[in-house]
């Protein structure tokens, strides 16, 4: 029986191919690397980054604590390859979302659904607590500031590629409206993470009301 099946196997091409050294190595390698910024990042939510541990990251992760030295080499590595990956990923999500055929003020308002997606998720958590690290860290701060800058290059193309559908940005350069288009995001994260509520400080409410104003000015210009 076991011969048939692997006859039929053979016949079929049905077989997996089998995995040489060099892939297992590197499938072990991704899988470890995978398991220790999850548990990075369950630990910084938990703890922050003041107080996270390398050695608790390696307990929850299971792997010997030499593991995040050879694979991160600091905490702080670490704890921006965890930023690094979130990063890429949700300025993907951004960068399809505003590439889509809907008016931009709908698509400022899926902005305002990704801001509170991405409070749930701990990105913002985790963005945050690297801007105030990077306040006394050069590093940190360099690091940071390219991540924050990709969002911004982003958002001066959207303006300018508004500017040139609307017949201009006024006063701004898309530049200009870019920074205006992501500090307020910005400002809104803070708020909501030192624990303002809606009824004393409406930031969501009031993200959502520009786009109100957006949809205003598109439908004035078409």
């Amino acid at each position: 029986m076991r011969n048939a099946s692997y006859a039929r196997r053979v016949v079929d091409g049905t077989s997996a191919p089998v995995e040489t050294r060099a892939e297992r190595r590197d499938r072990a390698t991704a899988d470890t690397r995978s398991r220790i910024l999850e548990a990075a990042r369950d630990c910084l939510l938990a703890d922050g980054f003041a107080n996270l541990s390398t050695r608790r990251v390696a307990d929850l992760a299971e792997v010997p604590l030499s593991q995040i030295h050879y694979h991160f080499g600091s905490k702080q590595r670490l704890i921006l390859a965890l930023l690094e990956a979130e990063n890429d990923r949700l300025l993907a999500r951004q960068r399809t979302m505003f590439g889509g055929p809907e008016p931009l003020w709908q698509q400022w308002l899926r902005a305002c659904d990704f801001l509170d997606e991405d409070l749930e998720s701990g990105y913002v958590r985790v963005l945050q607590e690297m801007v105030a690290a990077g306040w006394s860290d050069a590093e940190v701060a360099a690091a940071v500031r390219t991540y924050l800058g990709r969002w911004y290059a982003l958002l001066t193309d959207v303006a300018g590629r508004e500017g040139h559908r609307l017949g201009g940005l006024g006063p701004f350069t898309p530049a200009q409206v870019g920074v205006l288009m992501g500090l307020p995001f910005m400002g809104a994260e803070s708020m909501i993470l030192l624990g303002f509520d809606e009824a004393t400080l409406p930031v969501r409410s009031a993200l959502r009301q520009i786009g109100e104003v957006i949809r205003t000015l598109e439908e004035a210009a078409s």
